[in-house]
């Protein structure tokens, strides 16, 4: 390869590894050129599978600021570079090399910090962005009475609750499966007359069963 070759190409891989959400390391022995295309296909248009030279990789890492990548290029090296959701990336590379366990994932590179091979796994096994945020959605339209009694409480009880009900959901998504759904509305009942109040008694405290459902929801921090 030519040194100007060798120097755009370096270029082209530190600009990657700035720019991409994760790095995947792999060994490609043993994959023949179309199973190569058929990962290519399946990773779809957000993952760039490229194999490259490990002298060039280690310079163009250098490049970037990445340290400590050098220990995974040894042997020969593919880099699959993610634009998009990582976890789907990741999810796609293991379903893969299930079928076809030539292709070995080596570690890799995302959020400024190297990944081992057992880090990517934990990755894929994770739930996609949309789908963590589909899940609370219906959590929230679970629980539309204590919703109602957070945006009446104070901001500071509100938004201690919230927090600790986005704790719960991150520390146990499937929790949102065991959610209580939402009541079928049941036929209003005649509602008795209001007694008359006198002004002292309108500035009393406000209502409990709100309050009582903020303190609820507060408990989960513990």
């Amino acid at each position: 390869m030519a040194r100007e070759d060798k120097v755009a190409t370096v270029a082209e891989i530190a600009d990657r590894f700035r720019t991409s959400t994760a790095a995947v390391l792999t060994d490609y022995r043993g994959l023949s050129v179309a199973q190569l295309k058929e990962l290519r296909r399946s990773l779809g248009g957000t993952v760039t599978f490229s194999v490259v030279k490990n002298t060039l990789t280690k310079r163009a890492a250098a490049d970037a600021g990445i340290e400590g990548i050098d220990d995974l290029l040894v042997g020969p090296s593919a880099i699959a570079f993610v634009e998009g959701d990582a976890v789907d990336a990741a999810k796609g590379i293991r379903d893969f090399a299930k079928d076809n366990p030539a292709l070995v994932v080596k570690g890799g590179y995302m959020d400024g910090a190297l990944l081992t091979a057992q880090d990517f796994d934990k990755i894929a096994n994770l739930e996609s962005r949309e789908v963590l945020l589909s899940k609370f959605a219906g959590m929230m339209k679970a629980k539309q009475g204590q919703a109602a009694a957070l945006f009446a409480a104070p901001l500071s009880k509100a938004a201690r609750a919230v927090g600790a009900l986005q704790t719960k959901l991150e520390a146990d998504p499937s929790a949102v499966a065991s959610a209580p759904a939402p009541a079928a509305d049941a036929p209003a009942e005649e509602a008795p007359a209001p007694e008359a109040t006198t002004e002292e008694e309108t500035t009393q405290t406000p209502d409990a069963s709100a309050e009582e459902t903020v303190e609820a929801a507060e408990t989960t921090e513990g």
